[in-house]
């Protein structure tokens, strides 16, 4: 009796212990491969990303990127690659500057990039982080998610490539939650 008592007890305290709610917590996490399709919100635009547990930040590909002021705040212009659809093309789009920041380069200087705040859709759930704007065209991937945002959200599996990518079929990434299009 007093064994059972004793176990019982063990086995609670497990439960109520960090090591016990660790797997509560992950419940709430998603598992996603290494790479997955992400759709860019508002510009409906369907890129591949890599989930990068490596980077800190997330970045995006853009090309001529322009600074300019807007109402007393600074904002950047920039062309964003075409995506994954056939009839895809390049877009442009503008958007406030949250902060600037300096990437470290090995050998070389560092470089200013601009941060900007995007929305997009992964795994059918809509999110928004920041991302600097930067020449990733010499990269197999357009876009790069960092730990900054697979934080608390994403557990990555390097073992997979594509798990949610199908989940994005037929949706429009908007805030809130990504709607299926009626098709007529």
């Amino acid at each position: 009796m007093k064994r059972n008592v004793s176990i019982s007890l063990f086995i609670v305290l497990v439960m109520l212990s960090p090591f016990g709610r660790a797997s509560a917590y992950e419940d709430q996490k998603i598992i996603a491969g290494w790479v997955e399709d992400i759709i860019l919100s508002p510009a409906q635009i369907r890129f591949r990303a890599k989930l990068d547990t490596g980077a800190r930040t997330s970045s995006i590909h853009a090309k001529n990127v322009e600074e300019f002021e807007r109402d007393g705040q600074s904002w950047v212009r920039f062309t964003l690659p075409k995506g994954l659809e056939k009839k895809a093309q390049a877009t442009t789009v503008e958007l406030p500057v949250v902060r600037e920041t300096r990437i470290k380069r090995h050998k070389l200087e560092s470089a200013k990039r601009f941060v900007v705040e995007l929305g997009f859709c992964m795994n059918s759930n809509y999110y928004e982080t920041e991302f600097t704007l930067a020449d990733r065209g010499n990269y197999i991937y357009p876009v790069l998610l960092g730990r900054r945002f697979l934080e608390n959200k994403v557990i990555v599996d390097p073992s997979v490539r594509h798990k949610h990518s199908k989940r994005l079929k037929n949706i429009i990434c908007s805030p809130g939650f990504p709607e299926p299009v009626v098709e007529e």
